[in-house]
């Protein structure tokens, strides 16, 4: 190589750029994108990277620039090295990255990546759920918005975002389904067939899900680059993926930067609305609105609730007689049936207007 990187690579749409001064990050970054079959340009600076910026097919930001420049698309993916920890993750919140990926671990995920973006196909919404703060009712929702939306005849995925959580498969009493779970592809790696993931996982209530197991086992939590990988193939496979994300600083950076969209679930509590808003600045850059749990005319109802946290609030979490039994008998499928919870999930689905796609009601 002569050192131009102008001559070693022809002017030609399709190229990925990577923005950084390190010659580490370079050399890693130039491996990847030959695997993809890509060809790469690197800029040293924002200012030079800048005249590259919008012609690109990606742009990827090392961990070592701090400004972008003005006017441009936010990057693709920052990219960084193990050992940076979280400051990984809130330069890409400052950066507006879309993706984290952390070499050499994402590799492979980011070489998929790639791949896909130069000939990007069809694909489906990714919904993030949290709550606010602990005992939210965000479980809930995710299940609730997952089987109404199933019921419209979108295919939908309802992924349990939690190792912590106890096992999302235990809320719809389907824990002796067969299928796999998160530990059964605890060593996937690289590009997942969507087809053949979503024939291997279980199916009730109209939806495929993907659970932690219900067991008292220490979980293992799932690698970024595995999780990315999972959450590009359901992308690919199905019109609807809601991600139960949990609240644990992990699962956020594990899940919630694949989201398009995050709902943050929060009682109508002055508590509640502080913890939301501390849980905000974990965020990636992604639109996020609120869904308040209570009934109307608390004392701080939704008008409130959006002001004191920052967010529009999209709909309400129908508070139900008997709910607290339904989750410990995993009876949540039964209650969204009801008129109440079949509206809340409506308005929700809503207000994603062209961002989901369905298909025929069966």
């Amino acid at each position: 190589m002569d050192g131009s990187t102008d001559a070693w690579l022809p002017d030609a749409s399709g190229e990925v750029l990577l923005v950084t001064a390190s010659a580490f990050l370079r050399s890693e970054v130039e491996r990847i994108v030959a695997a993809a079959g890509g060809r790469l340009r690197v800029a040293v600076d924002a200012a030079e990277g800048g005249r590259h910026w919008d012609g690109a097919s990606a742009v990827l930001v090392g961990s070592d620039i701090r400004e972008l420049p003005p006017r441009r698309r936010a990057p693709a993916v920052l990219v960084g090295l193990d050992g940076e920890g979280d400051s990984l993750w809130h330069l890409a919140a400052a950066l507006g990255a879309e993706r984290v990926a952390v070499l050499p671990d994402a590799a492979a995920w980011l070489a998929d990546h790639l791949s896909r973006s130069r000939s990007p196909g069809p694909g489906g919404l990714v919904l993030g759920v949290t709550g606010g703060c602990g005992g939210a009712g965000a479980t809930t929702a995710a299940i609730w918005i997952a089987q109404a939306a199933a019921g419209m005849g979108a295919r939908v995925l309802l992924v349990d975002g939690d190792p912590w959580g106890g096992g999302l498969e235990l809320a719809i009493a389907a824990e002796d389904y067969p299928g796999l779970r998160w530990p059964d592809l605890s060593d996937a790696r690289g590009s997942i067939d969507p087809l053949q993931l979503a024939d291997s996982l279980p199916v009730s209530g109209g939806f495929s899900f993907l659970s932690w197991p219900a067991s008292r086992e220490q979980p293992d939590q799932v690698a970024t680059p595995t999780a990315a990988g999972v959450l590009d193939a359901a992308r690919r496979g199905y019109e609807l993926v809601v991600v139960d994300i949990g609240r644990r600083a992990e699962p956020l950076k594990t899940f919630a930067w694949d989201c398009d969209r995050i709902f943050v679930v929060v009682p109508a509590q002055l508590k509640a609305a502080v913890a939301a808003v501390r849980l905000l600045q974990e965020f990636p850059p992604v639109e996020a609105s609120v869904l308040v749990r209570g009934k109307p005319g608390a004392a701080i109802d939704g008008p409130l609730l959006a002001e004191a946290i920052g967010l529009s609030v999209v709909g309400r979490v129908p508070e139900l007689r008997g709910m607290a039994a339904a989750v410990e008998s995993g009876k949540l499928l039964d209650l969204g049936r009801r008129r109440s919870v079949r509206r809340f999930a409506g308005t929700v689905l809503d207000c994603l207007g062209e961002e989901l796609q369905t298909g025929e009601p069966a």
